[in-house]
């Protein structure tokens, strides 16, 4: 044991996989306990033993996933019709959120590994038909263009202007 507390025989939890995981718990804390995300966030990373890389990593997927949930919701509910968000179970939910947030907004995460985590996310904290279940919403999803859900794409379209240039006809 060093004199900060640490464990050095014990395998460091400072994985992207970990920030996912908290990131997760903190997902599934909001949609529960419906406390300001300010709060949930500041406790979940001050009680973590993440990095500061992966504690900007875990934060920016839930702040993400957690302010853009509406559209987000809207999207996976239509790979999900026989399924409504109320019907899923709350991991299950915000595992898909999550997922859903990383393939659109975060280009810099290959799709595989993000339905991999995810499929192994539902493995750990739900059970093995969930993760069937999200594996296959997730194949889905990940064909959608990223950026599909941009807010930019929900605004409407500006009319076409008509071209006053004379074309000699």
């Amino acid at each position: 044991m060093t004199t900060d507390g640490h464990n050095p025989n014990v395998a460091s939890k400072n994985t992207r996989r970990d920030a996912r995981e908290l990131a997760l718990r903190m997902l599934y804390q909001l949609d529960i306990g419906r406390q300001p995300i300010e709060e949930v966030v500041e406790a979940a990373l001050a009680q973590s033993h993440l990095d500061g890389h992966n504690r900007e990593f875990a934060a920016d997927l839930v702040q993400g996933a957690f302010t853009r949930r509406d559209m987000i919701d809207h999207l996976l509910s239509e790979f999900t019709a026989d399924w409504t968000l109320e019907r899923q179970s709350a991991v299950d939910r915000n595992i898909l959120r999550l997922a859903a947030y990383e393939l659109q907004f975060r280009p810099d995460a290959p799709v595989a590994v993000v339905c991999n985590e995810a499929v192994e996310l539902a493995k750990k904290y739900s059970t093995a038909e969930s993760s069937k279940f999200v594996n296959g919403v997730l194949g889905n999803f990940a064909r959608l263009p990223r950026g599909a859900t941009d807010e930019q794409s929900e605004q409407p379209e500006e009319p076409a202007e008509e071209s006053t240039e004379n074309t000699g006809e």
